[in-house]
Parts: C-alpha cells; structure tokens; sequence
C-alpha cells in the first residue's frame, strides 16, 4: 500500500536557491503548457497531447530558455502531467472539478522528484536530484521503498519534503456490517460529530478564536507601502497565522478520525452524504462551515475506513434525518435550523436534534446496506412511504394508517 509521510525540512542557503529555481521553472513550464493547449484550441480546434507538448518542451522550449536546464529535467516533466492530470480530471467531471488555472508565485509552491531519492533516518537527511543531505526532522520511521518526493514551500516560507513510500502493509478486511458494532454519526457547526451512541466531539473553531488577531494583522499589512521589505515582513505573519488555524483544524480532525476508526466495538459508520460546497453558498454559514471543514473531515475519514477495514455507509443527502422522529416515525416538515431540540407532534417524545439525527442515520444506513461491503458508496435512503413494509415498526404503520383513513375521509365529504 502505498503511503505518503511529510516531513520539515531545513534547507540551506544554497539548496533554499535551487529550490527557487526549480519552483519557478515548474510555474513556467506548467502556464506555458496549458496557454498552448487554449490557444491551440482556440485556433484549430483540437486538443494538444501530452506526447507533442513534451517533445515541444524537450525540442523548443529548453533551447530557448537556457535557464531550463538547470533544475531536474524529471521534475519539469511531471509538471507537464499534472497539467495532463487536471485536464483528464476537468473533462471526467466538469462539475466537480473546475478548468485548470495558471499558477502564482504568490501561492504555495511545489516540485516533484520521481527518481533517485533517498532518505536517512540516521544522520536526519533527504537527498534528492541536485540536493544532497538536505537536514530532515523525520520524525516517523517507515519501511519500504521510496517513490517519490515532493518539495513544497508554505507562503510562510516553511519548508516541506513528502514522501510517497511503497509500504508493505495491507488493508484490513472489512467484516459485515452489524447493528451492534454500527455507530450513525451527524455532522454539525455547534458540536462537530455527534455519534448515535452518546459520544459527542465538540468543534474547536480555531479561525472564531483568531479573527481578532487576523483583522489587526490584515490591517497592518494594508497600511504597508508596496513592494518594502516590511509589507513583506506583514504578508510572512498572517501566512504563519493561518497555517497555525490549518495546523489546529488539522490536529483536531485527525484525532477524531483516529478515535472512530480504531474503537473496536465500532466497525460500521454511517453518515449523510453532505454537499459541502452546497453549504458554502449560504452567506450565514460559510464561515462556520469552513472553519469546521466538513470536507476534509470526509476525506480523512474515508481513507481511514479503507485502511483500517471499517465499513462507510453514506446514506442520501435529501433523507430527513433531523425532522424524523426515532420513536414513531412522524416527519416534523415545520423544524427550523434554529430550533436544536423539538418535541415530537405526534407522541410528545422530547428529541436532541443532533442525537435524533445521529440515531436515524444509523437506522437508514442498516435498513439500506450497499451492495458492496467495505467500500464508500452513496446509497439511496428509502422514506416513509417508499420502504418495504417488512421495515416498517408498528408506529409507522399505524402513521400511515391514520393517513389513509384521513385521506378516505376528506374524499368522503367532497363526494
């Protein structure tokens, strides 16, 4: 299995050059390559491959730029595959994934090295193609062989080296999925993770706590001159804060993720298929929604699951979770995002809305179990009136019931 360790790194003054060079390098040949692709299709209408674009870069564009020549020649061609890579990714789903943009030196920058890499846990060191013995703080060991490595620079000017190692560890099997070992979870901005079985991880909100603190450095830097070395010096503060909110939100996930996926009495998880991006449009909630990174909460989780043999179940979006309620079944329509606890119409039952959601989305998920076990895959959510009757408790039968005969009769006085 393959697995990626990050690791610091101290680069020295002239490895900290190479390093520039190669960032830049990267960044030219990559908006060189995709203004040749629009302005090829812009005028002949047809897609430039990869193959010609490379023999472009390899025949033209490096007799051209002698400056080309020296970074890693490895490096520039992944650059060309990453474009290559956007653009397979845009055209399989346009809507998901956006049209691929130029890139900034202003933004973080980054560079790949496929080949002769080499790491030493003990005199602390990476070495890399045209950078040896690059001081390291590696502070988790692995075993296997290292494919790649990428070297990447923060906006704060922090520098990082990602190792892509070929492991030999191996995925768990998932086992099949059980009421007892099966926990609903709910996702929320007040209480970050509800589990349906009491447990609750509150929300740090890191970037609530710093917006103070981010304001007055924003506003320092807008009285800056442009171009000094002190605007430059501002710029450095709010990219180190940032990355200390990116670093807590980041903690915080992965300690939750790591307690849901190695309990061993939860081996199914089920939750809500969120539309995150969905959730951003609204202007009340983006921040709150961005600060608690519901997306990247998904994402750790998933591949977590994977690793570690947990079955994910998302169950459909549009399922009323949080109007149901888990005693009789009656879908209260009238229940406001404000409202956190309601009380049930129909048999008085007093509901925790996260808890009551936490508890239906377990519900939904067993009662409508993929077809495939151990993988992530959005299942459709049967309602009321579309689940078999087998399903159905006595409450939401006699529900039902009374609906018919309601029905029976306001037909009665028409007629």
């Amino acid at each position: 299995m393959l697995r990626a360790y990050k690791y610091r790194i101290y680069p020295t003054d002239e490895q900290k050059v190479l390093f520039a060079k190669t960032f830049g390098c990267c960044r030219f040949v990559y908006n060189w390559a995709l203004n040749l692709r629009i302005e090829t299709y812009r005028s002949d209408k047809r897609t430039v491959p990869y193959k010609e674009i490379q023999d472009c870069m390899v025949n033209e564009l490096k007799a051209e730029h002698d400056w080309l020549k020296e970074v890693n020649s490895q490096s520039l061609l992944y650059s060309l595959r990453n474009l290559d890579t956007a653009y397979t990714n845009f055209f399989r789903n346009t809507r998901a994934v956006g049209f691929p943009k130029f890139k900034s030196r202003k933004s973080r920058q980054s560079f790949l090295c496929p080949q002769h890499c080499r790491v030493d846990f003990e005199r602390g060191t990476i070495t890399i193609p045209k950078a040896k013995d690059i001081p390291a703080v590696l502070h988790r060991k692995f075993r296997g062989a290292v494919k790649t490595v990428t070297v990447s620079m923060t906006p704060a000017g922090r520098y990082f080296a990602s190792v892509l190692v070929d492991t030999s560890i191996q995925e768990l099997q998932a086992a099949e999925p059980q009421e007892k070992t099966t926990v609903g979870i709910d996702l929320g901005v007040k209480s970050l993770v509800v589990c349906s079985d009491g447990r609750t991880f509150e929300n740090t909100k890191n970037l609530q706590r710093s917006l103070h603190r981010l304001a007055m450095l924003q506003k320092r830097l807008s009285r800056k001159q442009k171009g000094s070395a002190n605007r430059d010096k501002a710029r450095v503060k709010i990219a180190r804060l940032q990355e200390h909110i990116s670093n807590c939100r980041k903690d915080n996930l992965h300690k939750i993720t790591h307690t849901l996926t190695h309990d061993s009495q939860v081996r199914t998880i089920c939750m809500e298929d969120l539309n995150v991006k969905g959730m951003q449009r609204n202007h009340h909630l983006a921040r709150s929604v961005v600060d608690a990174s519901f997306g990247m909460f998904l994402t750790m989780l998933e591949y977590k699951c994977r690793w570690y043999g947990v079955n994910l179940i998302k169950i459909d979006r549009f399922a009323p979770s949080s109007k149901t309620c888990g005693k009789c079944g009656h879908i209260y329509k009238g229940l406001k995002l404000s409202e956190r606890s309601w009380t049930c119409p129909e048999c008085g039952t007093h509901h925790d809305r996260d808890f009551n959601a936490a508890c239906n989305i377990k519900e939904f998920g067993l009662k409508a179990l993929p077809t495939e076990r151990g993988k992530v895959k959005p299942v459709d959510c049967p309602l009321l009136d579309d689940r078999p009757r087998v399903l159905k408790s006595n409450g939401r039968m006699k529900q039902e019931k009374r609906g018919l005969l309601q029905s029976e009769a306001h037909a009665y006085r028409r007629g």
